[in-house]
């Protein structure tokens, strides 16, 4: 690391001296499109920038997706929605090969600048990985490696830069684009149907979308640049692919989370289906699924109200699955011990009839998961409402 800060350094001397008139580098800079990996940080793949400076000999990947476990309080930041990516110039040798360990297609888009905007792109770059200047918060919808790559090419651009939008993604919204990349893991999609609210529900526009890697990549084949003299000028001047990818092996789970959710439901059924028969009230699994309410649930809410993240702050979900359930966990309790009734089953049962309400209306999009699981916790009191109306028959 110390041997590329170095190295920058020392290019970025005459970038910063150009008022002495020095000659200006001869850079080539490509836009690097990295095809997505089967790791849940590279299921949507990866933009990079390469800068190859002639005269320097330096040939640099500037990344900015470069991140750090080792970070002060990293998983309480991450839910918070305040981790702080940086951005590194690394060697491309030591770029390229770990993509080619991992069997990723790596695209290379070489931009058709002029000397004087490479040149630029190259002071900007360099600057930004000084260490004062190399951090910037995450947030992967609006700024993340992507978004940050774009947005140097178009400060560098004397002009403004005019992308091909995609007919196909018009109408997509973000919760969409993500799926496009997890159908193959989908309990990674339901992981994020979960968390993500009704914003992300909102159609994302062509410039929206290209938080993700192909989706700039693709915008980038027929984009253009306007100067203010009217002259339009292609962006790119050649696309070739570096890297073929590999074959990925198939993923072979035991079960999705539909087939999850409805033998859960099928569980829960038998489970009713026991208590009637027997006359019984099987408090304890009450017991398990309030607590699993309470805890998902005050996870969702304390996103919801504290997190930084996109999308989160909207989510409807929370009427299904929130705090409340502690209460209804300690009124079970009690009930149990006393062998006396409760009136949570009746609260819960209005509070499932209002989400099934947000359900019907499509104020939300939900994931696979949430049908089986609203209809599993509403057999609960369908349990003890049977019960009690037989043993008033009885009486």
């Amino acid at each position: 690391m110390k041997r590329v800060s170095l190295l920058l350094l020392l290019c970025l001397a005459p970038v910063l001296a150009s008022k002495a008139q020095l000659p200006c580098d001869s850079i080539e800079a490509s836009l690097i499109t990295c095809s997505p990996g089967d790791e849940v940080y590279s299921l949507y793949g990866h933009t990079a920038l390469r800068c190859r400076n002639f005269t320097r000999k330096a040939d640099v990947a500037f990344n900015y997706g470069v991140f750090s476990f080792g970070q002060p309080h990293f998983l309480w930041r991450f839910i918070l929605g305040q981790c702080d990516y940086m951005v590194l110039g690394i060697p491309w040798d030591v770029f390229i090969k770990e993509y080619e360990e991992r069997g990723s297609r790596v695209t290379q888009q070489t931009l058709n600048l002029t000397s004087e905007e490479a040149n630029r792109l190259w002071a900007y770059l360099v600057v930004n990985c000084l260490p004062e200047n190399r951090k910037y918060r995450y947030n992967y919808f609006y700024n993340n490696c992507t978004t940050q790559v774009r947005d140097m090419i178009e400060r560098a651009v004397t002009g403004s830069v005019t992308y091909a939008e995609d007919s196909s993604r018009s109408d997509a919204t973000y919760r969409d684009l993500i799926h496009s990349y997890t159908q193959c893991y989908p309990w990674t999609g339901e992981g994020c149907d979960i968390l993500l609210g009704a914003d992300a529900d909102r159609v994302a526009s062509a410039r929206a979308s290209q938080f993700l890697p192909e989706v700039l990549m693709q915008n980038m084949e027929h984009a253009s640049v306007s100067d203010e003299n009217g002259m339009v000028r292609p962006l790119l001047l050649r696309t070739e692919i570096l890297l073929h990818e590999r074959p990925r092996a198939e993923q072979h789970g035991l079960m999705s989370p539909a087939v999850a959710g409805w033998t859960f439901v099928f569980l829960s059924l038998l489970l009713v289906g026991y208590e009637v028969w027997r006359r019984c009230w099987l408090w304890v699994w009450d017991v398990i699924l309030l607590l699993a309410r309470g805890l998902s649930g005050s996870l969702l809410t304390f996103m919801a109200l504290f997190s930084e993240h996109p999308a989160v702050d909207s989510n409807w979900l929370v009427v299904l699955l929130n705090p409340l359930a502690f209460v209804g966990l300690f009124l079970v309790i009690r009930a149990a011990f006393r062998r006396s009734q409760t009136r949570w089953f009746a609260f819960d049962s209005a509070n499932l009839l209002l989400f099934a309400v947000i359900f019907l209306l499509g104020m939300q999009k939900f994931g696979e998961l949430i049908v089986p699981l609203t209809l599993a916790f509403a057999a609960r009191p369908l349990s003890r409402y049977v019960r009690m109306r037989r043993a008033t028959t009885k009486i």
